[in-house]
């Protein structure tokens, strides 16, 4: 799609901030105002499109397309959305140990339990196992985590639920969107395994794209959840 505006801006309306090309208001694709929480998430969604060319790239524009995403899909499927999200506890990444080697198993826990007890104490406690059975965490633990899911706002959500399918787990997901870790550190986190791997056997180019694709995701919903909860 070619350029059709000059400039882009924020600006104030009742329920937040839009996002203004010449003044127009940007719509989402079911062709709802984008409208924002804070000022800070509407400039950094204004500067995407400052940022267009002579033609305008989709792929560019990141938080516009996860601001769409919350405001057409989550408030419509937000029960679907938040079963999606808060299923990733029964099966947390974090709490599947490695056996052997030792090497692998002693980076595990210094790199995932802290962030296990942290949502422990916030949440409710997650069992941990060593291997792959099938681990069945209590009910109880499940649903304090899928109420603590429930209560985000429908951005917040959207950002989680990016987090949480590229992390491979709730808790580094809270963890990220809540501020507690960055970017960089949930994906050291999330790509322990396969760094390991990588370290002793090296990288070939489809996992490279994977795990650039996993950064991205990652980035993207860290940097969405921080503008979000700006004051």
């Amino acid at each position: 799609m070619k350029r059709f505006f000059k400039t882009a801006t924020a600006g104030e309306v009742t329920d937040g901030y839009a996002v203004l090309l010449d003044g127009k208001p940007v719509r989402t694709p079911a062709k709802a105002p984008l409208v924002v929480r804070t000022k800070k998430l509407a400039e950094a969604i204004a500067a995407e499109w400052q940022a267009q060319g002579e033609k305008i790239n989709p792929a560019t524009l990141p938080l516009t397309r996860l601001a769409g995403t919350a405001i057409d899909l989550i408030a419509e499927r937000r029960p679907q959305i938040v079963s999606e999200i808060a299923k990733y506890a029964a099966t947390d990444l974090v709490c599947y140990r490695a056996e052997e080697p030792s090497e692998l198993a002693v980076r595990q826990h210094r790199a995932w339990q802290k962030h296990l007890d942290w949502a422990s104490s916030r949440y409710a406690p997650l069992a941990v196992t060593a291997g792959i059975a099938p681990l069945t965490q209590p009910p109880v633990a499940l649903d304090a985590y899928r109420r603590a899911v429930a209560a985000y706002d429908d951005m917040t959500l959207a950002a989680l639920h990016l987090a949480t399918a590229a992390l491979g787990s709730l808790v580094l997901a809270l963890a990220l969107i809540e501020g507690r870790i960055d970017s960089e550190e949930a994906f050291a986190a999330a790509e322990l395994d396969q760094s390991f791997q990588i370290e002793r056997w090296g990288e070939d180019a489809e996992a490279m794209a994977r795990r650039a694709v996993i950064r991205d995701d990652i980035t993207l919903a860290a940097h969405f959840a921080a503008l979000h909860r700006a004051a």
